[in-house]
């Protein structure tokens, strides 16, 4: 693939990455990389990735053309697409010697599938030493469960406690939002492939890097995992309404728009509170005062706040919160807040990807910029299998004319 003159490489300039991903883990640790500018050759069986019936799956007419699964052109723009049946004899050649030819190899296809069409590690690196072999796991590349099926509500939100800690008591477990661990374990894996290609650089040798979605969701709440790993006590799940640090809660406007007060330092937040709400009398109030006393009254301070939060409106108590850089605090957005959230844009968090007509479909950028070696999305997602030939005569040029 050509850049147009004057586009920006990004920090992966020249690392080849082929990728045989499916669903939303595999794809999103390759459409990173693509993101950061890795040339990164999308394998799709004849029947493509699952993941293009996302659209499909949520209503979106499949003659739109443009729109027809934005969840796949998040994870797959700027690769390159092509179809191998890897079923057959010359597929599998294919795959090998475009791995072969390659820096990076990512998956998330089960290890045991991968054996069987031979392109597990041992397999591949036998013949490209220096092959980064980048794979996602649900639940780890070892154990009773090593093979097992998993997507991330499986492994990462059920499996790995989130759901339970997010389960307030009483109630059903709340659910996930589609690809929430797959995009973190797609991070995580980009990140290691990285490191292990800087590795390379002094030893002269690939290794294989993993991750699974299992760990992913257990560090994720390491906070509680470990804090019940060394103490044996595990931290009690909060209620709105009783909660032992009343300034680290969530209330409601008299509009009816919720917000967060993150008040985690009680001596630094708890006046800065006290005289955005008017009531600074309640830093000597014996009721108050403490983080102690705060927690054995909360219940009742909370019931307060709420009388006086909702006597104002969200942009009232914006403003007036404004006046107070000791008071942090967060709106809590709906999907039409990000987006028309002036911040969010302003920190990058749209990126403008280039279609097929010429013009510029936005999207949500990947977490990280690059100041020094600017990023550039080349491509929206390939179309099944629109790169097919001419990947393969790549491939073929070495054979037939040395080099």
């Amino acid at each position: 693939m050509q850049r147009g003159a004057g586009a920006m490489a990004g920090p992966l300039e020249g690392v080849k990455v082929v990728e045989l991903g499916v669903w939303v883990a595999g794809p999103a640790a390759g459409g990173i990389l693509a993101d950061w500018g890795a040339d990164v050759v999308k394998i799709e069986p004849p029947g493509g990735d699952p993941a293009r019936t996302f659209g499909r799956m949520l209503g979106i007419d499949p003659q739109d053309r443009h729109h027809v699964s934005p969840p796949f052109q998040m994870d797959n723009r700027g690769k390159r697409g092509i179809v191998l049946d890897l079923a057959t004899p010359q597929g599998k050649a294919h795959a090998r010697d475009l791995i072969a030819d390659a820096d990076v190899f990512l998956t998330n296809i089960r290890t045991g599938a991968l054996r069987r069409i031979g392109l597990d590690f041992e397999a591949v690196a036998a013949t490209n030493p220096r092959l980064v072999y980048g794979l996602i796991t649900g639940y780890g590349a070892e154990g009773p469960d090593a093979d097992r099926p998993a997507y991330d509500v499986a492994a990462f939100w059920a499996r790995a406690g989130l759901a339970h800690l997010l389960t307030r008591p009483g109630q059903a477990p709340p659910f996930q939002r589609g690809g929430m661990g797959d995009h973190m374990a797609g991070m995580t894996l980009a990140g290691a492939i990285c490191a292990a290609l800087v590795a390379r650089t002094r030893t002269g040798a690939g290794q294989l890097v993993s991750t699974s979605l299992y760990r992913q969701g257990a560090y994720t709440v390491s906070f509680d995992l470990n804090t019940f790993l060394i103490t044996g006590h595990a931290i009690a799940i909060g209620q709105r309404e009783t909660m032992a640090n009343p300034c680290m809660n969530n209330y409601t406007a008299g509009d009816g728009r919720r917000f967060w007060l993150v008040g985690l330092q009680g001596e630094r937040h708890w006046p800065a509170l006290c005289a955005a709400v008017g009531r600074p009398d309640w830093t000597a109030d014996e009721r108050f005062a403490t983080g102690r006393s705060r927690a054995v009254n909360a219940v009742e301070l909370i019931s307060e706040l709420d009388v006086i939060f909702a006597q104002k409106s969200l942009d009232e108590w914006a403003h007036i919160f404004s006046a107070h850089p000791d008071l942090f605090w967060s709106p809590i957005n709906s999907m039409e807040d990000v987006l028309g959230d002036e911040q969010f844009h302003a920190a990058g968090g749209i990126v403008y990807v280039p279609d097929a007509d010429g013009g510029a479909v936005p999207m949500v950028a990947t977490p990280a910029d690059f100041h020094g070696t600017p990023t550039e999305i080349r491509s929206s997602a390939p179309e099944l299998g629109e790169h097919t030939e001419e990947v393969l005569a790549e491939i073929a040029r070495p054979a037939t004319g040395g080099g």
